[in-house]
């Protein structure tokens, strides 16, 4: 019997590019398709898919909003489906949530479909996965401060724990992300990543540079007021003057 599913997007071309994959495969079949959360809500509930393809971000009530409503004894399987969401992101991660970042590739798709057989396979029956519910409930909460930065880079998600993070350099529409060794390079502006990270830890230093205090070996003054910064492991970072307030102030807390 094939797997019955449902796809629930405000967006008629998304529904029709996740029509079009489920098709490819003769295990699947597309109950329908829904263009918001209340005619998805009366369709789970009266068509009962195995797996429902959930856009989250929808007007009135979102993916989120729609999962609450349904009993959770009687939850099909989701899959998120997303654009880029910092704390969605983080939370499916933390939960071992299915989803999919748009934009998405057939490969990515077919891994999804996979990890959707193998669960089934092993008898994940509707309503039975905790993991939902306790997503729900971590975010009816609301946003907890991240432990984890999450970027898409190079068709991929590459995650960073906030401790781990050294120091961060702008470079043009980029920044890169010094991490022990290790350097990523995301599309991000430093002003966005400053807003991400927490002020008792990080602080900004120049107009291009921000450096985890953690990380910070001495200060070493120069000329005009500006310091020079080394972190333990050798680096060293230029402070100018206009931000030497913000750092001896951290400093004598």
């Amino acid at each position: 019997m094939p797997i019955q599913a449902l796809i629930v997007d405000d967006e008629a071309h998304a529904r029709t590019r996740l029509r079009n994959l489920l098709q490819k495969h003769s295990d699947f079949r597309v109950l329908g398709e829904c263009a918001n959360g209340f005619l998805a809500l009366a369709s789970i509930q009266t068509q009962k898919p195995d797996v429902v393809f959930l856009d989250i971000k929808m007007p009135r009530m979102n993916g989120f909003e729609l999962c609450r409503r349904l009993p959770p004894t009687s939850r099909p399987l989701i899959v998120f489906v997303t654009a880029f969401d910092q704390h969605a992101l983080q939370a499916f991660e933390v939960h071992a949530i299915d989803y999919l970042l748009k934009p998405f590739d057939a490969d990515r798709f077919d891994r999804t479909l996979n990890h959707i057989r193998e669960r089934l396979i092993a008898g994940s029956a509707p309503g039975s996965d905790q993991r939902l519910s306790s997503l729900l409930e971590d975010i009816a909460k609301g946003p907890h401060p991240p432990r984890r930065l999450v970027f898409k880079t190079e068709g991929k998600l590459v995650l960073v724990k906030m401790d781990d993070l050294d120091w961060v350099e702008a470079d043009g529409n980029y920044l890169r992300l010094h991490v022990g060794p290790v350097t990523h390079h995301v599309r991000e502006t430093l002003g966005a990543m400053e807003a991400q990270l927490p002020t008792h830890q990080f602080l900004r230093i120049s107009r291009s540079t921000i450096v985890n205090l953690d990380r910070i070996r001495e200060l070493q003054v120069l000329f005009y007021g500006d310091y020079s910064v080394l972190l333990k492991d050798g680096t060293k970072l230029s402070m100018s003057r206009n931000y030497r307030e913000r750092i001896e102030s951290m400093m004598n807390r």
